[in-house]
Formats: C-alpha cells, sequence, structure tokens
C-alpha cells in the first residue's frame, strides 16, 4: 500500500518492499555505468563513507516517533512516515517546511529551538537503538581491507563518538566524522559528502557511500560518489533508485553478505 507525498511514495511500514531487488548480477554494470556517466578512467576504493540512522543504527523508528510527537505538542503534524522522507536535512530545515506548510509561516529562531529541544527529550527517552544487523561485520571486512571509514551524519549528538566506539569498537576516528555541527548545508546539499571526501583529500572516484535516505542519496550522487543504497525503512524502492542510488539493497545484511564479491570488483 503506498500513499504520496511531495512527489514520493512511501510504502506501509507493514508493506514488504514494492519490488524484490537481489542486485549481484549488475554490481559490475552499475558500476560501469558510474564511471562511463562520470568520465572517470575507472575507480580506486580507498574509503567507504557511511551514514548513520538508517545505516549503524536501527533508530529512524525513534527519530520519526519523536517528530511526530514533538510537532503534535507545538500544535502541526507530521506524520512517521514523512519523517522518513526528512531524515539527513537539518532539524531547522525539517521544522521551516512543516511550519510554512501548517501555519504558512517561518518558524522563529526561538520556536525552532523549543520543538527541536522538544523532539530531543522524547527521542531521548525511548529505549536507545540497536545497532543494524550486518553494520559491525560490514566495517570489519571494510577495515580489513585496510579501505578508510568515514561517518557522514547529519546528527549532532554530542557523545557521538562514544556511542560508536560502544557498538563498533576500534572502527571511527574523530578526525574521520562530518556531523551537524560542521557543515553548513546539510543533506541533500553535497557540502556533508564533500567535506567527507576532503578528510582524506579524496576524489569522488575513490569512495562509496551507504545511504538509506532520499536526501541522503542525493547529496551523496551529487557530490559524485557511487552510492549504495540500503532500503531499512518504509520508503518505496524507487524513491531512491529516482534519487540517483547507483544499487539498491534491501539491508545491511545482505550488504554485508555481498561485500567481498563487491570488493573484487572496484579492488
Amino acid at each position: 500500500m503506498y500513499f504520496e507525498f511531495l512527489g514520493f511514495r512511501i510504502r506501509s511500514l507493514k508493506t514488504q518492499n514494492a519490488f524484490n531487488t537481489n542486485p549481484m548480477y549488475n554490481w559490475k554494470e552499475s558500476i560501469s555505468a558510474y564511471i562511463a556517466r562520470h568520465t572517470y578512467t575507472g575507480m580506486q576504493l580507498k574509503a567507504m563513507l557511511f551514514d548513520m540512522d538508517g545505516v549503524l543504527f536501527d533508530s529512524m523508528k525513534n527519530h520519526s516517533l519523536a517528530w511526530s510527537e514533538a510537532m503534535k505538542i507545538h500544535g502541526m503534524t507530521l506524520n512517521r512516515e514523512e519523517a522518513y522522507l526528512h531524515e539527513g536535512r537539518t532539524a531547522s530545515g525539517t521544522i521551516q517546511i512543516v511550519s510554512h506548510r501548517e501555519r504558512g509561516y517561518a518558524a522563529t529562531e526561538e520556536e525552532i529551538q523549543a520543538i527541536y529541544e522538544t523532539k530531543s527529550r522524547l527521542f531521548n527517552a525511548l529505549p536507545e537503538a540497536e545497532p543494524m544487523k550486518g553494520a559491525l561485520e560490514l566495517l570489519q571486512q571494510v577495515k580489513e581491507a585496510g579501505i578508510s571509514i568515514i561517518l557522514v551524519t547529519g546528527s549532532g549528538q554530542h557523545s557521538l563518538l562514544e556511542k560508536l566506539n560502544h557498538y563498533f569498537p576500534n572502527i571511527f576516528r574523530q578526525e574521520l566524522m562530518v556531523t551537524a555541527y560542521d557543515v553548513k548545508h546539510g543533506k541533500p546539499d553535497p557540502e556533508p559528502y564533500l567535506m567527507g571526501l576532503s578528510k582524506l583529500d579524496l576524489k569522488p572516484y575513490e569512495a562509496m557511500v551507504v545511504e538509506n535516505a532520499p536526501l541522503g542519496v542525493r547529496s551523496a550522487v551529487d557530490a559524485g560518489i557511487f552510492t549504495i543504497a540500503v532500503n531499512t525503512g518504509p520508503i518505496a524502492d524507487e524513491v531512491l533508485m529516482k534519487e540517483g542510488a547507483n544499487i539498491l539493497l534491501p539491508s545491511m545484511e545482505s550488504l554485508e553478505k555481498e561485500w567481498s564479491q563487491v570488493y573484487q570488483i572496484v579492488k
């Protein structure tokens, strides 16, 4: 079952993907098409850039609930399914979109702060999100292959590195992280992923991105990076593909299982 929002198709949280995607057969085709489209001479994989919410942690359920309840408290409506479409956007950007739609005018800085504080309080009161199945195993494989790991997230949690080290020990480094505090323009602007590349002075063809959200996919694609979409939420598969994802998988587990074969292609 689907409904429309801002031109996007969203599937019910209880509905399976619109189509079953098993893209292993076309990794070579997708990589070749990416190289040709950008007129690169090839790929030289040196780094993997990972989003966090919905990729490393099964946290979008909590974020969507907290956003929905916070908006309700402040007299506006943002349903949980729609919240997934704003994933990766700055909090201020999300609030302004809803404010313009619901009230017809922009929220003040004081209102933005109050709504975001409410959302954060509600989010922090929920049970802590579990790591995505397959995420740790994938990160370990990537690290063992000598590929650098860069985090690119719209999150602004002050204890981010501590949380990552707890669930993914010896994987992430502070100097290889891009957070909400580092960028002027959040996703879908390409700035976050371009900044991620700059951490190691990389070219777009020297990296791959793992994303789960339309705005994040668009950000990575506009940065010129090969983008792997993992559809871990209620969004229809074609939404992620329309944003330019180069390949689509149904979960982090599926990417982890295919990683060794993918690495052989790009090595």
